[in-house]
């Protein structure tokens, strides 16, 4: 796939808020500092469409991108910010199961993991609470330049050996590094698969 058009569509806090026009929704949300914002300019070539930050809960909405006037690259707050007041937390949360149960449009939510480190306790509840309630999923391990060929795939299979205690089939994974841009075609081949089965 060919990203030749990438615009901001708008923002929303309730799935009635979102862009009126009905196309498929890509969506990718992870933990803080996971390269998120980092993935998806890579992903699209514009290197600030969704804005980085350091600091963590910065994205409290959810940001529509119109991919190639044919669907929409959706960008979800974050989840896991342990610094956050309650109060903030438990409001993105909502805004997040919102988006994620009740959008007729979600055709694939892909959750990134920092392949520097083992996936975490947050990461495995959350995946599980997508099974439960039958969410197409993926993961992306993100960062993947920071390790070598040996340790990344080591860790990957550390991660799939934790997936496999509680899950029969794992979710389809890839890997990227928003610094050396590898895992684009890959993930953008995958994203036109998706398309195309709809």
């Amino acid at each position: 796939m060919k990203i030749s058009q990438a615009t901001y569509a708008g923002s929303s806090t309730r799935v009635a808020q979102k862009p009126a026009r009905r196309l498929p929704e890509i969506a990718f949300i992870g933990r803080s500092n996971v390269g998120k914002s980092s993935l998806i300019n890579m992903l699209t070539g514009r290197s600030r469409l969704a804005l980085t930050s350091s600091t963590p809960g910065k994205t409290k909405a959810v940001n529509h991108f119109l991919i190639n006037d044919k669907w929409y690259l959706v960008d979800l707050p974050g989840y896991g910010y342990a610094k956050l007041p309650n109060k903030l937390r438990d409001e993105i949360a909502e805004v997040i199961r919102e988006f994620i149960m009740e959008s007729p449009d979600l055709a694939m939510l892909f959750v990134l993991i920092d392949s520097r480190h083992d996936i975490g306790k947050i990461d495995i509840d959350f995946l599980s609470e997508l099974g439960e309630h039958g969410i197409p999923f993926g993961i992306i391990f993100t960062k993947t330049d920071k390790l070598g060929p040996v340790a990344l795939q080591n860790q990957i299979d550390r991660d799939c050996a934790i997936l496999s205690q509680t899950w029969e089939e794992l979710p389809p994974m890839l890997a990227s590094s928003s610094s050396s841009g590898s895992g684009r075609e890959e993930i953008l081949s995958f994203i036109e698969s998706i398309l195309k089965s709809l």
